[in-house]
């Protein structure tokens, strides 16, 4: 009853990573997101996000419907808080990249005028922090519970699956055999 959680930034390739993961592991992916959510409420998701700014009822609602499809077992979760949301993962990842990487990604996903996206991510990510903070005491900045830190700007997404999944069997045999050393 394998979990997997996969934490990182806009734009580092939680998402894509994640679901390689699944997918060359037969697991589970979990990525239940507030697009997920506003489309279950029968809501346009600007309505969500503004509802969200709102009241933290969203966010808790959220990481809560997400942490439980997660410890299900067998799954692989990728969200910016996974891995501290499922303290009990068997692997915790968080994958990195420089701002001006994940900008680029999200210009290449998304399209757009590439000066706002830089300002966007950049305030995403401190008004993050700042939720994250307030709503768990938990710093997004300090990946310190990770058990593997992987910088995604080195290595394709298919790669950083690839070397989660080699962590990942040597964590199983570790369990099961005792630490290799």
């Amino acid at each position: 009853m394998g979990i997997i959680a996969i934490s990182g930034k806009s734009g580092c390739g939680n998402t894509t990573v994640s679901r390689m993961v699944a997918d060359k592991l037969g697991y589970t992916p979990v990525n239940y997101t507030f697009r997920t959510m506003a489309a279950e409420m029968g809501m346009p998701l600007e309505e969500l996000f503004r509802k969200a700014q709102e009241s933290l009822e969203y966010d808790r609602k959220l990481d809560e419907h997400q942490t439980m499809l997660a410890r299900k077992g067998n799954t692989v979760i990728g969200s910016r808080l996974a891995m501290w949301m499922v303290p009990e993962a068997d692997l915790k990842v968080y994958l990195k990249a420089s701002p001006s990487v994940r900008v680029s990604r999200i210009f290449a996903r998304e399209g757009g005028d590439r000066k706002e996206i830089e300002r966007f991510t950049l305030e995403r990510d401190a008004r993050d922090r700042q939720r994250y903070l307030a709503l768990y005491n938990i710093d997004i900045d300090d990946v310190s519970v990770a058990h593997l830190v992987i910088d995604t700007e080195r290595w394709s997404a298919s790669q950083v699956a690839d070397i989660i999944i080699d962590a990942y069997n040597i964590s199983l045999y570790e369990e099961q055999h005792g630490k290799i050393r």
